[in-house]
């Protein structure tokens, strides 16, 4: 067998290398990462593979193996710059950004059904006015209306003037602003 049909029937486990190694890590990019690794290893250790014996067994055992060595190596890793490193410093108060979704959630419900669904076609889901009218079977400038309607109504369900001042408010002069 030649390398370079060992080669192509290395890249033929792709697919189940990644899927394994989605397994591991429980994690699509540590897995492309971790699958990325092994064929690294595997191609430049091609020489050392034994003709006749498995070699899915044996891209699956450097994957493996690649994977433990990793999460000892993370293990021994003490420093306390990295573990700060993870951490988000940016979180806000958990209660007033739960308080706020929930108001917003509950002036949504309120909206007529063709200004909320509008609105979450270009507003949450990211569409331009051009596919949320193709979306709702109706005229672009209809959809304009429908969303900036949407807009208005839900930031006075809200009690603000801008949407700057939903994301600025606290949970209770949300609440308090809706009675």
């Amino acid at each position: 067998m030649d390398a370079d049909n060992l080669r192509h029937q290395v890249l033929e486990f792709l697919p189940a290398l990644r899927a394994f190694a989605r397994s591991l890590t429980r994690n699509r990019t540590e897995a492309d990462d971790l699958v990325q690794e092994t064929l690294l290893k595997a191609l430049s250790n091609i020489d050392k593979f034994d003709p006749g014996t498995n070699l899915r067994a044996w891209l699956f055992t450097i994957l493996r193996n690649t994977y433990y060595t990793e999460i000892r190596k993370r293990r021994r890793e003490s420093d306390g710059i990295s573990a700060l490193s993870h951490q988000d410093t940016n979180i806000g108060p958990s209660q007033e950004w739960s308080a706020t979704l929930s108001s917003l959630k509950d002036a949504l419900s309120h909206l007529p059904d063709d200004q909320r669904e509008a609105l979450v076609l270009v507003g949450a889901a990211g569409l331009s006015y051009e596919e949320a009218a193709e979306v709702c079977g109706c005229a672009l400038g209809t959809i304009k209306s429908r969303v900036n309607r949407a807009r208005n109504k839900l930031l006075a369900l809200m009690g603000a003037d801008e949407t700057a001042d939903v994301v600025a408010s606290d949970a209770v002069t949300l609440s308090a602003a809706r009675s």
